[in-house]
């Protein structure tokens, strides 16, 4: 059923159907990378900053982080496109194994 949809037996609506799509995809990734440039200006004038403490720095710089990873799968990684379920699932996994190994060596480390 969605194969129809893609292929419409018309060979130039196809083309300006996947012409469209991938203008759509360029400018989330050209938005992406600009928002990243910008939060990485944000990390370097955090550290640049001297009125800021450690203490708020790099909590503040892992959170910059973080939302780039993020922009990093969803944007340039084609995460967000159907299909991708099963590397998503492996991913999550990933990611949940190594928070719960980060939080079991950091609880021992300090009790």
């Amino acid at each position: 059923m969605a194969n129809q949809q893609l292929n419409s037996g018309n060979p130039r609506v196809d083309i300006e159907y996947r012409r469209r799509k991938n203008a759509e995809e360029m400018r989330y990734q050209v938005v992406s990378f600009a928002l990243m440039i910008f939060l990485t200006l944000i990390a370097f004038a955090a550290v640049y900053n001297k009125g800021f403490s450690a203490w708020f720095t790099v909590p503040f710089i892992i959170l910059l982080a973080v939302v780039q990873v993020i922009f990093q799968l969803y944007y340039f990684m084609h995460m967000s496109h159907k299909g991708h379920e099963a590397p998503s699932l492996f991913l999550y996994s990933g990611v949940l194994v190594g928070a719960i190994t980060v939080l079991a060596f950091s609880t021992i480390v300090w009790w």
